[in-house]
Parts: C-alpha cells; structure tokens; sequence
C-alpha cells in the first residue's frame, strides 16, 4: 500500500521526460536524418512492428502518425508467429521496427531475427543500448530516457513515441512535425502542471472507466486504460470514439466515467459531437486537450501539431492517474502481481 501523503518515482519520472526528449532528438538527429533517406529511397511498400505492453502503444501512436503522414501501410506483427509457431516472414524491402524499454525479451527478438531473414531492415527503438535486441537490429536508436526504476513506464514510453514521431518526420520532410517535435519538450514540461483535481474524487470512486480518443489519440487512450489498471487497479478499457458508439455504449449509465484524449487535429469537431452525446446519456466525460472540448476539460498545452498532441496530454494523464492509485492506497510503483521486465515467449 501507498504511504499518505508521499509522491512516487512514477511521479518523478514522470517530470524526466521532457529532458529524455531532449536527449533524444539532439543525440539521434542523424540517425533519424539515415533511416529518412533510407526510407525514401526504398519507399518500402509496408512497415512492420512488434512490441508489447506500453511499448505496443507506442507502436500503435506511430502507425496512427506514419499512415497520416507517409501514406505507407504500418502492419503489426504479433511476436508468438515467430517465437511460438516459428513461421517464416516474407518482407523484401520492407523496414522492421520493434520498440522495447529493455530490448530483453525472446519473443519481440525472435521476430526482429524472422523479420531481418525475411528480407527486412531491422530497427530497435531501446532504452537499453547493449541488449540483446539492439545487439541483432541493423540499427538501432537509444532513446536516452535513463533508468526508469517505477514498474509503471512514463518517461521511457514517451521518449519511445517521440523517437517514432522523430522518424515518421525524417521520412516524410513535414515541417510540421518537425515544428512541432521543437516545441515537444517544453510542452512536456508544462503538462506536469496540468489541473486534474476535478476529476479526482470521480476517478478514485470509480469501479470502471473508458479511455478514447480518435487516431493518434486513440493510441494514447490505450496506453491510459493499461495505466489505470496497472497501477490503481481500476478496470479501464479503451476504444475509438468511433467504436465506442457502437456496442460498448450500452454499459454508459448515470455517472459513467469517460476519459478522452481529443487535440486539435482533424477529427476535432466528430470527437466533440460523440463526447456531447455520451454526455447526454448520462456519462461523465472528461476531456484532456488543449482546446475546452466538453465542459469538464483537463487543459493541456499544444506543441502546435494536433498529432503531437496526445504525448503532453498523457504526461498530465499519468500525473493523474499516479495520484487516483495512492488515493485508493496502492502503490503506483510496485503492482503486487508485475515487475519491471517481462521475458514473454
């Protein structure tokens, strides 16, 4: 259980990760430059990925973001197809990515290995530089986030996005994204000061919650219902705004609690429609954004770059979500049933 009263290093990491940021883009500019000439040289017809837990967000964040911008097919491929069912892969010319904090795993190196015999460049996106996935990758990019002691990740998924974002830049030459990606750090930093307090006492009462958003903030939504289950053990499940009008709206009554990522990017005005009828029907919606989305609104500042946005909104969502854990008494750093690495096969 919690101790009243103290912070975490969640809470503390959290606030590292506009340095780690900074590290990271000033450290892998040329690597970043590399695989962008790299990629359009080849224009390879697809990007695959593997990854797992918040790593796996990460990955989702970048297809949202890469799909938007280059227009290439980003395809996941699960990790068991290699280490479990030792299938070989087919992908001549493709790039391979596979994002992991520890870079330990079998499973995710497993397929990095099937991926580089299949044809595929190799990259790994790591925190740990001298691990055995970086070891094997064709390249690799160190996102320079440090030791992260919580179990639950922050600084090192949101240096693992930016690292993403930094090459979907590269490839493509949007100026702005790369704006953006300059303005990402200080509002990184900003966010950690973000006013959640109203959606405090809803949050640490709740049995349940859904966490949405559309595209990129999608993504994020994902990696938000991991993190309250993970560390306030509260049930969360995430969904498009565009899903969650569908089945899931059953569950919606009187006092429901819904968490949504909304920037502004192109799906602002869809996201504000579906937020106002949930409403209607009763639930409690509250919003992170950097735009007064739904009367109960988390402000969060811009980078400038709507599909950007979602990676300052998490950092006040994780300072968030770290107090609703020690304000239902756990403790946000040692999930009783979960460790920091998980070897997976």
């Amino acid at each position: 259980m919690a101790e009243a009263g103290k912070t975490s290093l969640m809470y503390a990491e959290t606030a590292e990760a506009a340095a780690a940021v900074e590290r990271l883009l000033s450290s892998e500019a040329k690597t970043f430059a590399e695989l962008g000439r790299i990629l359009s040289a080849r224009r390879p017809p697809v990007v695959t990925v593997a990854a797992r837990g918040s790593s796996d967000h990460a990955v989702s964040f970048f297809k949202y973001l890469f799909e938007i911008s280059a227009g290439i097919p980003v395809a996941s491929i699960g990790p068991s197809v290699a280490s479990v069912y030792h299938a070989r892969l087919h992908l001549p010319g493709a790039l391979h990515l596979t994002v992991s904090q520890s870079g330990a795993s079998p499973d995710i190196i497993a397929v990095q290995e099937a991926a580089k015999s299949g044809g595929a460049t190799t990259v790994a996106i790591v925190n740990v530089a001298d691990s055995p996935l970086a070891r094997s990758a064709d390249i690799v990019i160190p996102i320079h986030a440090g030791k992260e002691r919580s179990v639950a990740a922050t600084k090192s998924f949101i240096a693992s996005a930016a690292a993403l974002a930094a090459l979907a830049q590269s490839a493509t030459g949007s100026d702005g994204l790369a704006a953006g990606l300059q303005r990402l750090p200080g509002a990184l930093d900003k966010a950690c000061s973000a006013d959640y307090e109203p959606a405090l006492p809803t949050l640490v009462l709740a049995r349940s919650v859904y966490a949405t958003g559309r595209g990129p903030g999608f993504a994020i939504a994902l990696e938000a219902a991991l993190k309250a289950k993970e560390t306030a053990k509260l049930h969360a499940e995430a969904f498009s705004l565009a899903e969650l009008i569908h089945g899931p709206m059953q569950l919606i009554d009187e006092g429901f609690p819904v968490l949504a990522f909304v920037p502004e990017d192109e799906a602002l005005a869809s996201s504000r429609q579906v937020l106002d009828r949930l409403a209607g029907m009763g639930a409690r919606v509250f919003a992170i954004s950097s735009r007064q989305v739904v009367a109960e609104t988390i402000t969060a500042p811009s980078t400038g770059n709507g599909h950007l946005d979602p990676l300052p909104a998490l950092i006040a969502y994780y300072r968030m979500i770290e107090r609703v854990a020690r304000e239902r008494g756990y403790d946000p750093d040692a999930p009783d049933k979960l460790s920091k690495v998980t070897e997976t096969l």
